[in-house]
């Protein structure tokens, strides 16, 4: 055990919390549970050299970013080039370990997505949801939602009966879209966050490109622009009213404008009844609702 490892762990400990380990430092990633994170998870990851000045570099696959970490400012030039280059390092290590986990989940996602079942009609996610499978496929109980980047399958989004959604370890979502329709030439197409709410606008006669998430909503829209340049793209955003009641914002609104000022697209978001309670926040949501409260 070294001060520098005592110092770094302290540095992530300022981002992450505690933690009850000390990093390894011979300069290869190192994967951590990110305290917070889903048990069994190691979405965090670090890198660590002691020799000469101690530095450093770490962050989470899951949130992204990276953080770099020095025990002391260098003192010439000479100490300066030696901390740039082994961030550059720690850099393309990540890098080379980002691409690794892509490939093997990529891999995963083909072979289940091949030898899955075609989704069951009456699957409890699907009744809850009152929309149909579109040509989802099973896996044991779990629906399996395909995710593609530039026409390939990359990703699966794994929901239970209980509507718990997971994706593949390590595989990619920044930029991949789940496609319910084809995109054709003079009919827009409608980015949104989930893939229920996707369903429901694609069964009301829309093309649709899901998202999964509001972090992903700009890397998609980016992604479609850039291969459609020529399609109105319509990004029909959540609206987190109750986080916006709560005084914490509403990032389904705030995402949905930003992806649609990118892309040059418009946005729409649902219109809510005098009475719709404030738990509701999606095109899926609204039309449930309306189906359990309409007139017998």
């Amino acid at each position: 055990m070294t001060d520098a490892t005592i110092l770094f762990r302290e540095a992530l400990q300022s981002v992450y919390g505690p933690l009850d380990w000390l990093p390894l430092d011979d300069g290869d990633i190192h994967r951590f549970h990110v305290p917070g994170d889903k048990s069994g998870t190691l979405n965090g990851w670090y890198c660590l050299f002691t020799d000469g000045i101690a530095s450093g570099a770490f962050g989470s696959w899951k949130t992204g970013g990276t953080s770099t970490w020095c025990s002391r400012e260098p003192v010439d030039a000479r100490e300066a080039e030696q901390v740039r280059q082994r961030i550059e390092q720690a850099r393309r290590q990540r890098e080379a370990e980002r691409q690794r986990r892509q490939l093997k989940a990529a891999n995963l996602a083909q072979r289940w997505w091949r030898d899955a079942r075609r989704a069951y009609p009456d699957h409890p996610y699907l009744v809850a949801k009152g929309i149909r499978s579109h040509g989802l496929r099973q896996r044991d109980h779990d629906l399996l939602i395909p995710l593609y980047a530039g026409g390939v399958l990359v990703n699966l989004q794994r929901i239970a009966p209980d509507g718990e959604k997971r994706f593949l370890f390590g595989g990619r979502i920044k930029g991949s879209y789940s496609p319910l329709g084809r995109i054709t030439p003079g009919k827009p197409l409608c980015i949104c966050e989930g893939w229920a709410t996707g369903a429901t606008l694609h069964e009301s006669g829309y093309t649709v490109a899901c998202a999964m998430n509001a972090g992903n909503l700009k890397p998609v829209a980016l992604a479609l622009r850039a291969d459609y340049p020529g399609t109105e793209i319509i990004v029909a955003g959540d609206d987190d009213r109750q986080t916006e009641a709560e005084g914490k914002g509403n990032p389904g609104r705030t995402a949905a404008h930003e992806a649609a000022a990118v892309c040059g697209g418009l946005v729409t978001f649902p219109e809510w009844p005098a009475d719709a309670p404030l738990t509701l926040s999606d095109f899926n949501d609204l039309a449930a609702w309306r189906c359990r409260h309409a007139p017998a």
